[in-house]
């Protein structure tokens, strides 16, 4: 960030920041398996594919035909091959059935202790995700009232841009904390 913004576009970007911010964390919920099949699980997972790491939605057509299965279509034979072992070395726990250029994802059904860990682990994910908002705020007050000293700003102006962060900072997260809420609801439901 520049020294240069105005107190305003400081304001702005935080707001940005902040939003990216729910926007990752959103991302990475998606991920987290809760018992249900969903393209999310493998769409971003990366495959060796003509030494270069290919996304698998690039390389594949991914649907959810049911709750408890992914079916994965391959364009190319070629990177069935990759594709199935990448799914096998990541964190998913589920063995690939290969049939042909298709690749059948079964989902089982959840432990109760394996939601649990599912559970604490979104909790750690969400406080490094309110960490990096806190750490936003700070930026921006400290920025702006570093502007509020150089420009000569009156006190009741750098208060409300102060006032203003925070109002932006606590919006987002209770944003997070209600997809946090949500996701653990999905997780634990049997």
């Amino acid at each position: 960030m520049s020294e240069e913004l105005s107190v305003e576009e400081l304001c702005i970007d935080a707001e940005d920041r902040m939003d990216k911010t729910v926007s990752v964390f959103d991302q990475e919920l998606s991920r987290i398996r809760t018992g249900r099949a969903s393209a999310a699980l493998v769409d971003t997972m990366r495959v060796s594919y003509f030494g270069a790491q290919t996304p698998i939605n690039q390389l594949a057509n991914v649907s959810v035909p049911d709750s408890s299965t992914i079916l994965i279509q391959a364009w190319d034979p070629g990177a069935v091959e990759g594709i199935q072992k990448a799914i096998v070395q990541s964190e998913l726990g589920i063995n690939p059935s290969v049939d042909g250029n298709t690749i059948r994802l079964l989902i089982p059904p959840l432990t109760e202790q394996r939601r649990k860990e599912l559970v604490r682990h979104t909790g750690k994910v969400a406080e490094e995700h309110r960490v990096s908002i806190r750490q936003i705020r700070k930026d921006a007050n400290n920025l702006i009232k570093k502007a509020g000293k150089t420009e000569n700003l009156p006190e009741d102006e750098i208060k409300k841009a102060l006032s203003e962060i925070q109002q932006l900072t606590d919006e987002r997260i209770s944003r997070l904390n209600a997809l946090l809420e949500k996701k653990e609801k999905e997780i634990l439901e049997i």
